[in-house]
């Protein structure tokens, strides 16, 4: 038999019972912890129900006095502007930042100080990108080979190839399309520079309208004077030989579509090109309820309690332990 056995089995006991003292303790600890918040909530009670009427009717006073709200402006940027706009947007919170309101009421914000963060990022539309683009599929397919697709997408490069960009900025208030948005899209399109591509850009597309009017009213000639020719020769009893004789018809008619269309794209174009950065569409004022925005009526009587249990308990410690000093002398 083994001598160890019942040493074994002591050891076992021992530390069962080690065991159980020490759950009991624990759960007298927690008992006593328990018993203590509830004395402190007896001894405190009005106090803290005077704390959170207090949060309360402050948080709801500041979720309705000190609202902060949402703009955004969709556009697109004509003329290879792309550059130029998102340093000028740069440039603009870089103001903000600094605070300097002369600058900003130069290029017309109304209350530059209740003007937030600025920033610009593209509309990312990766199908538009490479529909019927098989250069911008092939360079896209390369940079996705090295690297991550979804950073490459709305990397700087790759982002002013994009139609639309979202240019958004927070106020401290409600405002009104006269007040930012207006004076925001004046400052960005004014560009001596890029003016002068615009009237250059408008007077080429205007040129192609008229020179495919010609070449329209052309082929339409050309048709008129085919259908005449066909006319006449039916009433003479000739066959439809001119139509298999003439086998370049198909492709007139194929032609003149093609130009009907590029017509109608090209007035579509000027549509945006009266602006260097065309505005799209602009939605303001939509209230912004991220973070703490909204939420002080439930967040401040908390704070105001959790004050002032810390503050009790600070004290509490201070006092024992200044109690355990003067002991100890």
């Amino acid at each position: 038999m083994n001598k160890n056995t019942p040493q074994a089995v002591e050891d076992q006991e021992i530390d069962l019972s080690k065991m159980t003292r020490n759950i009991g303790n624990a759960f007298q600890s927690i008992s006593a912890f328990i018993f203590d918040c509830i004395q402190f909530l007896l001894r405190n009670i009005i106090i803290i129900v005077i704390l959170i009427i207090i949060g309360v009717g402050l948080g709801f006073y500041l979720d309705k006095t000190q609202k902060t709200y949402d703009h955004r402006i969709i556009v697109t940027p004509n003329f290879g502007s792309v550059d130029y706009l998102y340093n000028k947007i740069d440039l603009i919170n870089s103001k903000i930042k600094e605070r300097d309101t002369v600058f900003l009421k130069s290029i017309g914000i109304k209350q530059p100080l209740k003007m937030g963060q600025i920033e610009i990022q593209p509309i990312v539309d990766i199908y538009k990108f490479v529909n019927n683009n098989e250069q911008n599929f092939e360079v896209l397919k390369l940079m996705a080979d090295e690297g991550d697709i979804k950073k490459i997408v709305e990397e700087r490069p790759t982002s002013k190839n994009y139609t639309y960009h979202l240019i958004s900025f927070t106020t401290k208030q409600k405002t009104n399309y006269e007040k930012t948005v207006r004076p925001l899209l004046a400052y960005l399109n004014n560009s001596d520079f890029y003016r002068r591509i615009q009237k250059e850009s408008v007077n080429n597309v205007q040129q192609k309208i008229l020179a495919n009017e010609k070449t329209i009213a052309q082929i339409n000639g050309v048709l008129d004077e085919f259908s005449k020719n066909a006319a006449e020769g039916n009433s003479k009893g000739g066959n439809l030989v001119y139509y298999n004789e003439n086998t370049q018809l198909n492709d007139v008619i194929k032609t003149k579509d093609e130009l009907v269309s590029e017509q109608g794209n090209h007035r579509i174009t000027l549509v945006s090109l009266d602006k260097i950065v065309k505005d799209v569409s602009s939605i303001i004022n939509i209230e912004n309820t991220k973070s703490v925005n909204g939420k002080l009526k439930l967040l401040l009587p908390l704070l105001l309690v959790l004050g002032f249990i810390l503050i009790h308990s600070f004290r509490r410690f201070y006092k024992k332990e200044t109690l355990k000093h003067k002991a100890t002398k």
